[in-house]
């Protein structure tokens, strides 16, 4: 049985190599902070009968803010970020070898969650400007909507990098698992 200092000891040598992975909670979670308050606005009478007017969330301009805004900033702010994370921590431990990359892994995070914040960022910005110029002049909507394809496509592409460096990490990994010698039990 490990006494207290034995197994302090144990957490005390991992801490530096998981110290890393602290910035996925970190990001998750105030991904999933400004997730609900985003939720929580959008249901404000005056919020929502904006967003309903602009066309949220069936088309126009209010479907940027509501489901598309909200949704991406949960599920891949909060919960991708936090998987991500996650995996890079059991990942070792499950296969018994060191994840391929350490540079991967602060690549994956910083390419994703920069393109996590630009993504959020254009999907409000063109909602708000879209929505508003439907409502002064429709006919402006088109003169703002032609920056929107470049720039989401920017920030979607430095999302998809992050992804993609993720994903190669961890099928990396898996083949460092595979060519590891089996250990049979007796």
């Amino acid at each position: 049985m490990k006494t207290n200092s034995e197994s302090s000891e144990t957490i005390k040598d991992t801490v530096p190599e998981n110290r890393n992975l602290v910035k996925y909670l970190v990001v998750s979670s105030f991904c999933f902070f400004i997730g609900t308050v985003h939720g929580v606005l959008q249901i404000l009478h005056p919020i929502r009968s904006w967003l309903d007017s602009i066309g949220s969330p069936y088309g126009g301009p209010g479907h940027l803010i509501d489901p598309l805004a909200h949704a991406h900033i949960n599920v891949v702010g909060g919960v991708v970020i936090f998987l991500m994370g996650a995996s890079y921590y059991l990942l070792p431990r499950m296969g018994g070898v060191t994840i391929y990359s350490r540079r991967m892994i602060e690549h994956s995070f910083w390419w994703t969650t920069i393109g996590i914040a630009g993504f959020y960022s254009t999907l409000m910005t063109f909602g708000i400007l879209e929505g508003r110029a439907l409502l002064e002049d429709p006919n402006l909507v088109d003169d703002v909507h032609r920056y929107y394809g470049p720039i989401i496509g920017t920030v979607s592409s430095i999302m998809g990098i992050g992804f993609w460096v993720y994903f190669a990490n961890i099928f990396l990994t898996f083949r460092k698992i595979r060519k590891q010698p089996s250990n049979p039990t007796t």
